[in-house]
């Protein structure tokens, strides 16, 4: 998809198609108006007789529009313009997105960013557009025999902007956009993977292609001899019920200055969760494709930044591993040895993703990181708590929490940050082993994990995404959302722009 910045008056623009707006109740936006009276009040006749009355949402593509020199106008209600906010902007351009894929106009010049958004300037709109329609279009099809693709998709939009000073703002916004749409694209097509296919081997060599493909990128692959000398006794336990070997995928991107302490992002690699011996039931266990979801985050983050090329120093780790139901699979009492020396008793196997972290937290530990990142499809008991809305958020260090939060605002990438008080810390207590890797019982259940996990922790600022709710949809729209890649780009880009 191709996207291009323009100021101009809208009735002057040869295309394929010009979009405009229209307000609840009946009322034109400023570009619509300047087509108004280019046409001679043709679109204000249509409003007047009800045609379209401008609630959010509602379409009306118009063939011909004396005036203009557009093939067609497309007219998107935006509902009540003092209501008009960053949800209801997204919406808007979606379906602007659907109407022109649907309806053939493989090119369009669209206005919808000269709109009001309160609180949000043009960069904002312009961004916001190209990753909304990236995201609408999307189709994961790879697998299909037959494609259902458009007979003539849309392949170029023209952003325009309300005057020629925008024009340098909505350009480097459309660089950025691109580039984290592109990192969501990675990481939705690694998650949509069927489990066959996408297994630890072939996210380590999806690595090192990534590294062909950028020259900044350097990657590293332990196996699980190197990871057996490093003492990763609790990353390995998972692993053993599977013929899939484990890997530790190690990602290095070193755009900052050579004494620059870099940022750390570790994302969750379980490619299948079966849940273990503490099998998960039949329903919906397809979706357990979808544990790795935080190891593709890492690698939709990597390729933003090597897009943008950053002026940062980024680091990407990747425990990934299968989580298998075998004969020589971890049993609930067994006891292991972390790489932290902390020794862990399995009270449940399908707790297994705090078992990979927690060694790939402690060997962040060489780089001396600024901070740390870990995201994961962790526990069901964060979409209880949250839903399918936000992302989870637990950190030891306010200020990253803070950091993160303010990232997906900004981005819309939403995160709700949750207690992780000492109170929960004692629910981990085991008479035979350090800790459990489980509390006692269903209570608090996201927040237990995220306390786990700090025991990890000690020696930086680290702050836990938990993206169980939001890293997938189901239903008739099931398939990967590329949550939270905007969030950690977004936080990457504020912490440059802050020096």
């Amino acid at each position: 998809m191709e996207f291009t910045i323009k100021s101009g008056n809208p009735e002057k623009q040869r295309s394929a198609c010009i979009v405009v707006g229209v307000f609840e109740p009946r009322r034109l936006s400023s570009a619509a108006r300047t087509i108004d009276q280019a046409s001679e009040r043709f679109l204000s006749n249509l409003v007047r007789r009800g045609d379209i009355e401008g609630k959010l949402g509602q379409t009306l593509l118009l063939h011909n529009v004396p005036g203009t020199l557009a093939d067609r106008v497309l007219l998107i209600g935006c509902g009540k313009e003092r209501e008009l906010g960053e949800t209801q902007y997204r919406r808007i351009i979606a379906t602007m997105a659907h109407s022109l894929n649907d309806t053939g106009s493989m090119e369009a010049v669209c206005y919808l960013p000269e709109i009001n958004v309160k609180g949000r300037d043009v960069r904002w709109k312009v961004q916001q557009a190209v990753l909304t329609v990236r995201d609408s279009l999307y189709r994961f099809e790879q697998l299909k025999s037959k494609k259902e693709s458009a007979r003539r998709p849309l392949r170029k939009v023209v952003l325009g902007v309300p005057t020629r000073r925008d024009l340098t703002a909505g350009e480097e916004a459309v660089e950025v956009g691109q580039a984290i749409a592109d990192g969501v694209q990675t990481a939705k097509e690694l998650a949509n993977l069927p489990p066959n296919i996408c297994n630890p081997t072939y996210l380590a060599d999806q690595a090192l292609e990534l590294a062909k493909k950028y020259k900044s990128v350097d990657v590293k692959v332990l196996d699980e001899a190197a990871m057996e000398e490093l003492g990763m006794g609790s990353l390995l336990s998972v692993a053993q019920g599977s013929e899939q070997p484990a890997r530790l995928i190690v990602m290095e991107y070193r755009g900052g200055r050579k004494d620059e302490k870099p940022v750390a992002f570790v994302g969750k690699g379980v490619t299948f969760d079966t849940g273990g011996i503490s099998i998960k039931p039949a329903s919906g266990m397809d979706e357990m494709k979808y544990d790795m979801c935080g190891a593709a985050s890492v690698f939709g983050a990597m390729t933003a930044v090597a897009e943008l090329n950053l002026p940062i120093n980024f680091i990407g780790l990747v425990p990934t591993v299968e989580n298998m139901p075998g004969s020589k699979a971890t049993r609930p009492g067994d006891i292991y040895t972390s790489m932290s020396g902390q020794t862990i008793e399995v009270l449940n196997t399908d707790a297994e993703g705090r078992l990979i972290l927690c060694d790939a937290l402690t060997y962040c530990e060489q780089y001396e990181p600024e901070s740390v990142v870990d995201i994961a499809t962790l526990t069901g008991a964060c979409v209880v708590a949250l839903g399918k809305h936000a992302s989870g958020l637990f950190a030891n260090h306010q200020a990253l929490a803070n950091d993160l939060l303010v990232a997906g605002r900004t981005i819309g990438d939403p995160a709700w940050q949750l207690p992780m008080w000492d109170e929960y810390q004692q629910a981990l207590d085991s008479p035979f082993a350090d800790m459990a890797n489980v509390g006692g019982g269903r209570d608090g259940g996201a927040i237990t994990a995220a306390c786990f996990l700090s025991r990890f922790a000690k020696k930086f600022h680290w702050a836990h995404l938990d993206i169980a709710g939001t890293a997938w949809l189901t239903g008739k729209e099931k398939g990967a959302t590329g949550r939270p890649v905007p969030l950690l780009v977004q936080y990457l880009l504020d912490r440059i722009n802050e020096r």
